[in-house]
């Protein structure tokens, strides 16, 4: 209990650090002919990357941000490339991060898409990120956030007249991942399942899958940008370095196990075979220790993940 209690102390710590910062939120930066990551500067409101497609009739906005403030600012830098309406929110995940600016998106008339797990998740597992037993206002924020209009189970495609744009349902993350791909442009935004030289949250993660979905998109996308979900915009060099620290964690893992260690011996060794390489990432301090744990519970079968929602929510 008190474990689960302090994980979620720290990712309200985390998140927190956005909902309450002053800095700028976040910074524009063509990557194709009509894409656009914006790319979050951290300390800013944003909290985390998003982006936005621009076709001959419309745009597809893919996340965000944890506000409706700087969600409002990304569409205001839209506007200031196309008049073309936002016909398409994708969240690629239920975090609030990626969730929170729905609002802004749903009052210019935009249909918001989402793998159906996301639907009976937003309103309810967000809640952990605030602690045993949140605040009012924080409680109150997780159940207005806006949910999306259309959910699909494995795939779906979008068109912006001719121009065709992949949403693609992806193991790793959260068990409601979406993968976003503009095959004309060569461009991937992957959500959360790509961190850009960062360690991820891990909180609802499922690693053996993960890495298979960065071992496909490494594959089906060798040449690619990448659009990640933290960090700055990526290349799939990024990509496959991201996916070793994953490997490399469930292996260092699985080693001190195997040698009897658990607890707090496991996680000083493990911390201490990762920090050589990997301390200089971003989040490192935030998630180091939680990255240990939370894998040491999944490959011995004890983490909790977010049960699957019922039909119809």
């Amino acid at each position: 209990m008190k474990t689960r209690s302090l994980a979620a102390l720290l990712l309200f710590v985390f998140f927190s650090t956005f909902l309450h910062a002053d800095s700028p939120d976040f910074t524009i930066k063509k990557i194709g002919d009509g894409v656009y990551a914006a790319v979050a500067n951290e300390g800013g409101k944003a909290g985390s990357n998003a982006g936005f497609i621009v076709g001959s009739n419309g745009v597809v906005v893919v996340d965000t941000f944890e506000d409706a403030a700087p969600a409002r600012a990304l569409l205001a830098e839209i506007r200031k490339i196309t008049t073309q309406p936002v016909r398409y929110v994708v969240n690629t995940h239920y975090h609030l991060d990626h969730t929170g600016g729905n609002a802004a998106f749903a009052e210019v008339g935009a249909t918001i898409l989402a793998h159906r797990n996301l639907r009976g998740w937003e309103r309810t597992e967000n809640l952990k990120f605030f602690g045993k037993d949140p605040k009012p206002e924080y409680r109150t924020m997780v159940e207005s956030l806006v949910l999306p209009d259309m959910v699909y189970s494995e795939a779906v495609d979008l068109f912006l007249g001719s121009r065709l744009v992949q949403v693609r349902y992806m193991l790793g993350h959260t068990g409601g991942d979406s993968v976003v791909i503009v095959p004309d442009a060569d461009v991937v935004f992957g959500g959360d399942l790509v961190w850009q030289k960062h360690l991820p949250n891990l909180i609802d993660a499922s690693t053996a899958p993960w890495i298979r979905t960065l071992d496909k998109l490494l594959r089906d996308h060798p040449k690619a940008t990448f659009v990640s979900g933290h960090g700055d915009v990526a290349s799939a060099s990024d990509v496959k370095d991201f996916r070793d620290y994953i490997q490399t964690l469930r292996e260092d893992i699985a080693k001190a196990q195997g040698t009897g260690k658990s607890g707090q011996e496991l996680t000083d060794t493990v911390e201490a075979e990762l920090k050589p390489k990997y301390g200089e990432w971003g989040f490192y301090k935030n998630f180091v220790k939680r990255n240990i744990e939370q894998t040491a519970a999944e490959l011995t079968g004890q983490k909790r993940l977010p049960p699957m929602p019922a039909e119809g929510q």
